[in-house]
């Protein structure tokens, strides 16, 4: 994903801020994944920041509940995304400063986007699972975030932004930290790809991510994983009521979609990845 990340952001980025922590989102004690050196071609543009420690705050309870989990996971999280604002403090006023997971690819070349003239912005992202051609079409993914540095509270402000754009005249965006009139959602705002791994891959992921907490309680293996690759089903319920104790009980059906709606380095380089794409 970084490698393809890189490739298809090139043109349009002046920086890479990379972070990784020592700690999964789950506490999990875990080796360092990225090589800086790895990416030659890109090594002038990234700047790689490594989060030594665990934030404060952190209930350390063995017995803790799932909620308590959840809100030690929020905040090695809003750490992550924290963690970059030293980096960016020299930045012009008026550079656009994106927040991405490595899976959101936000799209640039939209109209959309290079038609606007508002200060923030929020990418909807069509959502892929396990392959680069499966589609997830039950709801759309409001992945990249984006403003300029001199309307920037910090990066956990931008990240928690709402997905919605609110008309000038409502009063109550002023007192809001994440309601906003001068936001604007680039409806074909670029690619989410989740989960592109192996079942043994997904299953170490979904054990230490931000919601490991619901996979804690889902009981699945890493055949189910398998079995759910194989037969092209999501098996997580997003649309999962909040109190809803196992949100691992759906079976979802992912579509094939055409190449032409992926970004062109994908298709350009489908050979190099035909591994990760699914066919009829």
């Amino acid at each position: 994903m970084m490698d393809i990340r890189f490739h298809i952001l090139n043109e349009h980025v002046d920086k890479f801020i990379v972070t990784e922590s020592k700690y999964s989102h789950s506490g999990e004690k875990k080796s360092l994944n990225f090589d800086i050196n790895n990416f030659s071609k890109f090594k002038d543009k990234i700047k790689y920041l490594v989060i030594e420690n665990e934030p404060n705050g952190i209930d350390r309870n063995i017995n803790n509940s799932s909620s308590v989990k959840r809100m030690n996971s929020l905040l090695r999280i809003e750490q992550s995304y924290n963690f970059m604002l030293n980096s960016i403090k020299n930045v012009p006023d008026n550079d656009l400063i994106c927040l991405s997971d490595n899976d959101e690819i936000p799209n640039f070349n939209s109209k959309d986007f290079k038609n606007s003239n508002n200060d923030i912005f929020i990418f909807k992202q069509m959502f892929f699972y396990y392959k680069f051609n499966l589609f997830y079409d039950l709801m759309p993914w409001y992945g990249t975030k984006a403003c300029k540095k001199k309307n920037l509270l910090s990066l956990s402000w931008l990240r928690n932004l709402k997905n919605k754009q609110y008309p000038w005249w409502r009063l109550d965006t002023l007192f809001s930290k994440t309601k906003n009139t001068n936001l604007k959602i680039i409806k074909d705002g670029g690619w989410h790809f989740t989960n592109i791994k192996t079942a043994e891959e997904i299953y170490t992921k979904l054990s230490n991510f931000g919601h490991h907490n619901e996979f804690d309680v889902s009981g699945l293996t890493i055949k189910d994983i398998q079995e759910c690759i194989d037969n092209r089903v999501v098996n997580y319920n997003h649309k999962a009521d909040q109190s809803e104790n196992n949100k691992y009980n759906a079976n979802y059906k992912l579509q094939i979609i055409e190449d032409h709606n992926l970004p062109l380095y994908l298709i350009e380089k489908k050979k190099k990845y035909k591994d990760w794409f699914d066919y009829f």
